[in-house]
C-alpha cells in the first residue's frame, strides 16, 4: 500500500544565533564578567577571575560561545619542567560553566621584563635581547629554544589534545605576543621544528596559524588542515612602515585593511584554508577606537566576511551603541548559519523499515561548521522518543546550498502510533542538539519540529 509524501518548507528567521565556534569571544574574561574599562585590555597574564553574578549576559557586548585565554610562557612554566596546568584547567572549567569553549595561545614573550621568557630560561641563555631587529627577546635559533618552548607545546598537546572544551590553539612560535613577527627570518629547520610541536601533538584540536609568510603557512598546510588568525582587523590608519616585501606600495605607508590583508591572505597561500579550518580575527586596538577614528565599520565587516571569518576577538571592550545594528548584521553572517529549506518524508513508516527523505539545506553564513556534529532526526510523541543519526558530514556544507538525500532505518521496536518528526544537529556523545538553526520550529529542548508522521504495520 503506497502512502503520500510530505513536503515541508521551514520558514527562515533573522535572529542573531549564538552557536559553537563562531561569533565574538570574550578575552581573558567569560560570559557574565565586567568588560574592560575604556579602551584598554589585558593579555598574556594569568586571568583575574571575577565573582560570577548569576547572569551570562554581557553588557554592551554580544553573547559569546568562545572565551580566549592568552598566557605568556613564563607563567605556564615558572620552573623548568614544572607546568601550571591548573591555570588552563580552571579556564576550561570556567568556560564550560559559562556556556563557552576555550581558545588558547601560549605566547613566548611580550616586549618587556614583565613579559619576558621564564626567569630560568633567561638565566640559561643570557641577557642579550636584541636579536636582529629588537623584536625577538631571545634567539630562536638557539637549539634550547626549540627544546624548551617547543617542549612545553608538546607537553601541552599531550595533556589537552581533543579536550571537548578546547576550541582551538594558536600556532604561536616566535615574536612579541606570539604574533609571529619576522617568522620569515627563521631557518627552515627551526621553523619546521616549532610548527611540528603543535601539529604532532594537537591532532584532534583545531590549529590556527598566524597569518604571516608563505613559507611557514604553506608548511603548516602541507602537514594538515590548519586555519589562520590575524590580530589587526579594522586598522585603516595609513602610515605603517613598509615590511621588506611591501615596497611597491604608494608613498605614505600602508594599513592592514586597505593594503596588508588583501595581499597577505593570498601571498601566504591561505586564501582557501577556510574551507577546512577556521579563520579568526582580532581587533586592532578596540572597536571604540575604530569609532573614534571615524573608520568605516561596514567596510571592515564586509571585508572580514569576504575572508570567511568565523570568530572575532573584540578584546572584551564595549561595542559603541551606535554600531550595535552593524555588529548584529555581522553576527548573522559570521561563521556558519544553517537552515533546512525543504524536506520531504513519507507520511507513514513501519517499524524496522526505511524512512526515505530528501533535504535541501542552506548555509547563509560565510564558512562551514568545522565540528563533527551529526545531523539527526527524532521521532517523538508523549510516550516515546527515538533519535536516528544520519551519515551527513555537515563540515562539507560550504556557504550556499547543499543537498542531503537518503534513507534511515526505523527502529524495529518503535511502537505504532502518531508522532512528530523533528530535526537537530547534535553532539553524538550527548545526543542533544548543539546548533541553533536559522528557521522556525524550535522546541524547548533544542530540536526543530517539521511535521507529523505515522508508524504502522503493513495491512
Amino acid at each position: 500500500m503506497s502512502h503520500s509524501t510530505v513536503v515541508v518548507r521551514p520558514k527562515t528567521i533573522d535572529d542573531v544565533l549564538i552557536n559553537p565556534g563562531i561569533g565574538f569571544m570574550t578575552f581573558q574574561r567569560f560570559n557574565g564578567d565586567d568588560l574592560n574599562p575604556g579602551k584598554g585590555w589585558t593579555e598574556g597574564f594569568p586571568i583575574e577571575y571575577q565573582e560570577f553574578k548569576g547572569s551570562l549576559e554581557n553588557k554592551d557586548y554580544p553573547m559569546t560561545s568562545i572565551a580566549y585565554f592568552r598566557v605568556y610562557w613564563r607563567f605556564l612554566e615558572p620552573e623548568k619542567g614544572k607546568y601550571r596546568w591548573d591555570m588552563i584547567d580552571k579556564a576550561l572549567e570556567t568556560a564550560r560553566s559559562r556556556n563557552q569553549t576555550l581558545m588558547l595561545r601560549v605566547a613566548c614573550y611580550g616586549t618587556n621584563k614583565r613579559e619576558d621568557v621564564p626567569d630560568w630560561y633567561r638565566e640559561m641563555v643570557g641577557e642579550k635581547n636584541d636579536y636582529g631587529h629588537g623584536f625577538w627577546l631571545v634567539d630562536p635559533e638557539d637549539p634550547r629554544y626549540v627544546e624548551h618552548f617547543g617542549g612545553l607545546i608538546r607537553e601541552l598537546g599531550k595533556r589537552y589534545n581533543g579536550h571537548p572544551d578546547l576550541e582551538s590553539v594558536d600556532v604561536s612560535i616566535v615574536g612579541p605576543w606570539g604574533e609571529g613577527e619576522y617568522t620569515e627570518e627563521l631557518s627552515e629547520k627551526t621553523m619546521k621544528a616549532l610548527i611540528d610541536a603543535y601539529i604532532d601533538t594537537f591532532t584532534d584540536t583545531d590549529l590556527l596559524m598566524m597569518l604571516h609568510d608563505r613559507r611557514s603557512n604553506m608548511y603548516g598546510l602541507s602537514r594538515r588542515n590548519v586555519g589562520y588568525r590575524a590580530d589587526c582587523l579594522g586598522d585603516m590608519r595609513p602610515g605603517w612602515p613598509y615590511p621588506a616585501n611591501f615596497k611597491e606600495f604608494q608613498p605614505g605607508g600602508w594599513s592592514h585593511m586597505l593594503d596588508m590583508y588583501p595581499r597577505l591572505i593570498i601571498e601566504s597561500g591561505m586564501e582557501n584554508a577556510w574551507k577546512k579550518a577556521p579563520v579568526s580575527f582580532e581587533a586592532c586596538w578596540v572597536i571604540q577606537h575604530w569609532y573614534d577614528m571615524g573608520w568605516d565599520i561596514d567596510y571592515i565587516i564586509d571585508q572580514s566576511l569576504k575572508w570567511h571569518i568565523s570568530s572575532f576577538n573584540a578584546k572584551s571592550s564595549p561595542v559603541p551603541k551606535q554600531w550595535q545594528p552593524n555588529v548584529d548584521r555581522w553576527l548573522k553572517k559570521m561563521g556558519y548559519r544553517l537552515a533546512l529549506r525543504r524536506f520531504t518524508y513519507p507520511a507513514v513508516i513501519k517499524p524496522g523499515g526505511k524512512m526515505e527523505f530528501t533535504s535541501w539545506w542552506e548555509n547563509m553564513g560565510v564558512a562551514p561548521c568545522y565540528k563533527k556534529f551529526k545531523l539527526a532526526y527524532r521521532i517523538k510523541n508523549d510516550k516515546v522518543a527515538r533519535t536516528i543519526i544520519t551519515g551527513a558530514d555537515i563540515r562539507e556544507w560550504l556557504p550556499g546550498d547543499s543537498l542531503y538525500d537518503g534513507s534511515v532505518d526505523v527502529p524495529h521496536d518503535l511502537p505504532c502510533g502518531n508522532y512528530q518528526i523533528q530535526v537537530g544537529i547534535i553532539d553524538e556523545k550527548t545526543g542533544m542538539p548543539k546548533v541553533k538553526l536559522a528557521m522556525e520550529g524550535l522546541q524547548p529542548d533544542g530540536w526543530y519540529a517539521l511535521g507529523n508522521i505515522k508508524v504502522e504495520e503493513d495491512k
